[in-house]
């Protein structure tokens, strides 16, 4: 049986004109002609253009591709396994690039679009992203994590420096407070605890005091948190936990 050159470029997806290149420069020449000279293809015929497109989409020019089918030695079951090499290498290359690219869509959802030097400019050595898998784990399913996914989407370059900045103050205005010696339960702290709580509402979700309660335990319970809350000054996970605890309990009271 055999197939006109419109039927192939049909079947193989390509179009004349390829055809008629292909068997002008010798790389895959009918193998018959029709009463009236048009091309005509056989199985065999078929099979070597299976063979070129493979190689094509891998990337070999032309004339590779004709050295290798028309390589004596090479057999049929040489240029499948050696296709399957180079797609499996070519799968594995794609599933890399496929995980680069997820990644930086979170990282656009995440509202963090920024160059590695903006980023250093902005956070410093404290990454806005450190805690974004563990966040997703813990609360990705709730209102509040939407709210904080959709208002983080929004912010720009000045809104993270005008959050680092208040961050920053907050920090050392807390650090502050305990080197005066000012207990957790105290008015001062309690404010400060306060203050805390409405950065969150203000910023990302909003943040009811059971929540806020919620986070303070985290804060201490969970060793990257603590570090990030101690390293503004020893202690002070533990004593943040019990000013929020001291705040829910009396604004809620």
């Amino acid at each position: 049986m055999s197939y006109s050159v419109g039927q192939v470029a049909g079947f193989a997806g390509v179009t004349v004109r390829t055809l008629h290149h292909y068997d002008d420069i010798g790389l895959l020449v009918p193998g018959g002609r029709s009463h009236a000279g048009h091309r005509r293809y056989d199985d065999a015929d078929l099979d070597r253009l299976q063979q070129i497109l493979f190689y094509r989409e891998l990337g070999f020019p032309l004339e590779e591709v004709a050295a290798l089918l028309d390589d004596p030695a090479a057999d049929p079951r040489a240029h499948l396994r050696r296709q399957h090499e180079l797609l499996t290498v070519r799968i594995e290359q794609l599933q890399k690039m496929a995980a680069a690219v997820e990644h930086a869509m979170e990282a656009r959802e995440m509202g963090i679009d920024l160059t590695p030097e903006e980023r250093f400019e902005v956070f410093g050595d404290k990454d806005p992203e450190q805690y974004a898998e563990e966040a997703e784990r813990r609360w990705g399913g709730t209102e509040a994590y939407a709210e904080s996914q959709h208002r983080a989407a929004r912010y720009t370059k000045d809104d993270w420096r005008r959050i680092q900045a208040e961050v920053d103050a907050w920090s050392e205005g807390y650090a502050g407070l305990m080197a005066a010696g000012e207990p957790p339960t105290g008015e001062a702290a309690m404010d400060m605890a306060e203050e805390h709580r409405q950065h969150i509402g203000k910023w990302f979700y909003d943040c009811p005091y059971e929540a806020h309660r919620c986070l303070g335990e985290m804060y201490v319970s969970d060793e990257r948190f603590k570090a990030f809350y101690d390293a503004m000054r020893p202690g002070l996970a533990e004593h943040l936990k019990e000013a929020i605890a001291a705040n829910a309990a009396r604004r809620t009271a």
